[in-house]
């Protein structure tokens, strides 16, 4: 088995090599660049081998890339937040979220407290606040109040009025289902024969509607998207089924769809980042770019496989899918076991991975597939994996950061610092590595003393 990259845990393979196509596992929706904390108060975590530790505690400002701002609370107390950390959104089965019985109350604590609830009067008195609430106070309170869902901590807000809303939204948190993603297209990578519609692509959007990019190569390859009527499209809504149609005469190949819309991200939607800075949970936002790619692969015969990558953190690891749309098998090999798509057939596999493990998969096919799946495995908060003098966190308030100072450094007694989980997922990797070398090198030297024999 090749492996690629430092921080490679496996290979998948077929026949035919390309220079890889790297895709992470962003599904559609908004990506935006964190700014730090803006409005917020001071809270206590109460640990009984750390002692009482000061934290801030509030809302976080994000920039859309294309334009647009996010408000979010953050879901992942003890995890520091990386400066200038890049976050798309994910569903929470991407995220801690999604194994978390209480996910659904911290929705309901989004949605009946600052900023959806701005009228602070009418807050303050629905949770029996004397003395009225500041943006602080609300901030604080609805802050501390998810931490004590999404980490199970014991924390507590300094101010009293803070911690009277923390308590007044624990109590009456309900469960929520999960908001549905502002842009996603499904599937997002489809197969098929040239001649033919390829897809469908179907769209799934809040927004009013979506503009269609078509392939940037499109005037050369005469691939056209359009609906099932075969009708160009430019544009499409929500529930809109669409196609690449692909010329008789074209060669194999393939192609991808850029989908773009401004909307109003979902209250409850979750943010994650690539570099392990702090999973984020969004509490409002302004008209904003989101956007969402599909991409489609042809050929006149032979297995057409098309493949797609998401995090499952309910199996701990991740999923890739592979469709075939082709007239014969699609075959690969994966850490040792083979795999087998039949023809007009789609099968998912998981990847086991380690918290915190950096994976890097290529896939290898025919007609010059190879397409790269990299990322981190973060599916779980900083608490549930860490314990004593290993948790991140905050000495002192830092309107930057909460559970790191304003410049990224951890305070740990340890010494470590937010690339800990780089270096041990490295490590695992490894082992990995080395594991499966040790297997191939021994069952090479046995086949050899048997063929002696």
């Amino acid at each position: 088995m090749v492996v690629s990259g430092l921080v490679a845990a496996g290979a998948l393979t077929g026949a035919g090599t390309a220079a890889a196509e790297e895709t992470t596992q962003t599904q559609g929706g908004a990506t935006a660049t964190i700014g730090g904390l803006k409005v917020y108060g001071t809270a206590v975590i109460h640990d009984r081998t750390a002692g009482d530790q000061q934290v801030s505690a509030g809302l976080f400002e994000m920039s859309v890339d294309g334009g647009g701002t996010l408000q979010t609370y953050c879901v992942d107390l003890h995890n520091p937040t990386q400066r200038d950390a890049r976050y798309h959104e994910t569903p929470w089965s991407g995220t801690s979220l999604g194994a978390n019985k209480d996910a659904g109350k911290i929705r309901w604590i989004l949605e009946n407290s600052y900023p959806q609830v701005n009228d602070l009067a009418a807050l303050a008195a629905k949770a029996g606040v004397q003395g009225g609430l500041t943006e602080q106070d609300a901030a604080a309170g609805t802050q501390v109040a998810i931490w004590r869902y999404s980490d199970g901590a014991d924390v507590d807000a300094v101010d009293p009025q803070a911690e009277r809303l923390a308590d007044y939204l624990q109590k009456s948190a309900a469960d929520v289902a999960e908001p549905k993603a502002s842009l996603t297209l499904d599937p997002p990578a489809v197969s098929g024969h040239p001649g033919e519609l390829v897809g469908p692509v179907t769209v799934h959007t809040n927004a009013a509607g979506v503009t269609l990019t078509p392939p940037t190569d499109a005037a050369t390859t005469g691939v056209r998207i359009v609906g099932k009527d075969g009708k160009p499209l430019t544009a499409a809504a929500d529930g809109s089924q669409v196609f690449f149609d692909v010329p008789e005469d074209a060669p194999a190949g393939s192609a991808e769809l850029t989908v773009q819309a401004s909307t109003t991200v979902p209250v409850g939607r979750a943010f994650a980042s690539e570099s392990r800075s702090q999973t984020q949970i969004l509490a409002g936002s302004s008209e904003s770019t989101v956007s969402a790619t599909a991409s489609a692969s042809w050929a006149k015969q032979g297995a057409i496989p098309a493949l797609s990558a998401a995090r499952n953190c309910a199996k701990s690891g991740v999923d890739i899918t592979a469709a075939n749309q082709g007239d014969e098998a699609f075959t690969f090999s994966l850490m040792g076991a083979d795999y087998e798509i039949p023809a007009r057939e789609s099968h998912t596999v998981t990847i086991p991975l380690q918290e915190d493990q950096p994976y890097d998969f290529t896939i290898t096919g025919p007609n010059g597939l190879d397409q790269r799946f990299t990322g981190i495995l973060d599916c779980k908060t900083q608490g549930s994996v860490s314990s004593g003098d290993a948790v991140q966190i905050l000495s002192e308030p830092s309107p930057a950061t909460v559970g790191g100072t304003a410049d990224g450094t951890n305070l740990a007694a340890t010494g470590g610092s937010s690339t800990t989980p780089l270096i041990a997922g490295v490590a695992i990797g490894f082992v990995v590595i080395g594991g499966a070398a040790l297997v191939v090198v021994r069952k090479k030297e046995e086949a050899q003393a048997r063929t002696r024999g």
